[in-house]
Formats: C-alpha cells, sequence, structure tokens
C-alpha cells in the first residue's frame, strides 16, 4: 500500500507544488481546501482542476466561515494593498491579507482527515522566504503544532500513524518554488494567486501576491501563464 498525505491546496503556486513535490517523494494524495469566506471562488475551481491534474486519490473542500470574525482583507470589508512593484511591500509588517488563525484552522482540519485516513504526513506550502510576515508561515508554528497534533489524536498517542507536518517549501524563495515546480512537470496556468481577481478570474497584478509571483517567475526564467487585467 501506497504511505498516504493530506495535502492543504489553495490553487496557488506554492500549494501546487507541495502537491506535485508529495506525489513525487511516492505519496498517494489527498488534497484539502477550503471555502472560508474568502472575497472569491475562482481559487478553489483552480485547486479542484490542480488535484486532477496532479492525480489526487481525493480533493474535498471544506465550508467553514471566517467572515464570522473578520480581521483580514480576504474575510472583511477591507481594501487589498495594492503596489507598483514588489519593492514597496513592507516586510516587516503583518500584513492585512493575514487571516487569523487561517493555517492552524486548516492544519487542524487536515489533521483529523489525516488520522482517519491513517496518514503519516500533512504537507502545507508555507514560506518563510517571500512572505516572512505571517507568523503561520514560520518553522517554530509548524513545529509546534506537529507536535500537538501527535498528543492529540489516537494514531499518534498510539503510534500507529506518528504524524509529520512536512514543509518543502519552507525555505525556497518564490522563483525557486517554481522552477521545482516546473521540474516537476506542474502546469501553473491552472493556479491563481490574485488576492482581488476580477470577474473573468483575471488577476489584478498589483496585490503583494500577484507582485511575488511575476517577480518568481520572471527571476526564475519561466514565461508567466497567469491572465492578468
Amino acid at each position: 500500500m501506497k504511505k498516504k498525505a493530506v495535502v492543504l491546496s489553495s490553487g496557488g503556486i506554492d500549494s501546487t507544488t507541495a502537491l506535485a513535490m508529495a506525489k513525487d517523494r511516492g505519496f498517494e494524495i489527498y488534497s484539502l481546501s477550503f471555502r472560508y469566506g474568502q472575497r472569491h471562488s475562482v481559487e478553489l475551481a483552480c485547486a479542484k482542476k490542480v488535484a486532477a491534474h496532479i492525480g489526487a486519490a481525493a480533493h474535498k473542500i471544506v465550508d467553514i466561515d471566517l467572515r464570522q470574525f473578520g480581521g483580514s482583507a480576504l474575510t472583511d470589508d477591507i481594501d487589498v494593498p495594492k503596489h507598483g512593484d514588489v519593492s514597496d511591500i513592507d516586510q516587516e509588517k503583518i500584513p492585512v491579507t493575514y487571516v487569523p488563525a487561517r493555517n492552524t484552522i486548516f492544519l487542524s482540519y487536515a489533521m483529523a482527515w489525516a488520522e482517519v485516513l491513517k496518514a503519516k504526513a500533512i504537507f502545507i506550502g508555507v514560506t518563510a522566504v517571500d512572505f516572512s510576515g505571517y507568523p503561520d508561515c514560520r518553522p517554530d508554528f509548524i513545529k509546534a503544532f506537529e507536535t500537538m497534533a501527535n498528543l492529540a489524536t489516537r494514531t499518534g498517542v498510539t503510534g500507529e500513524a506518528v504524524l509529520s507536518i512536512e514543509t518543502p517549501l519552507i525555505q525556497m524563495s518564490k522563483s525557486q518554488i517554481i522552477s521545482a515546480g516546473h521540474a516537476l512537470g506542474v502546469d501553473y496556468s491552472l493556479t491563481i494567486s490574485c488576492y482581488d481577481p476580477d470577474e473573468q478570474a483575471r488577476s489584478c497584478g498589483n496585490c503583494d501576491s500577484c507582485l511575488h509571483r511575476i517577480k518568481g517567475f520572471k527571476e526564475a526564467k519561466i514565461a508567466d501563464p497567469t491572465p492578468y487585467q
């Protein structure tokens, strides 16, 4: 039997590359996405296409409502910041696009599914290089969650399936991530990174995430397949 992994998937570059890496490492992939009250749903359509492209054994979309709490430009009536260039982004400050406790919540759902599947790994495409402003992308957080997960689950306590939280991208830049995914055959035209796409699912080209994406493709010397407004 193949070893199993739950992989968090947002339909973006990082999670898609993490999916490809998990498959390359021999895991049977169970892709997990969330309809959490984010301002657009196009990323879920992308996540579904990516799961089929990668060859996931299953793809689930879980409904939760983080708009009940707000506090983020992605889940509240707060404007998404726009910039002219990636150098204009303040890397020292936690950005308003940070969604309170999102990765903690997502990993908890992944932990539950992993326990049912008796999976021994959860993959999450966090990176502490290009987007180090998010507190729930830090190695210390991931290590703490892994410890908690193995204390909180029957499979962890009994040793039946000791869970590892895998972060293969955490020390990689966006260009390195894109290059790695390209080498594994990832079709990045299926992905979206934008925080504020239009009704035709075209990326804005000026939000933090778009600017990091544009810079990443440019530095990787790979053509950016993204339709921009």
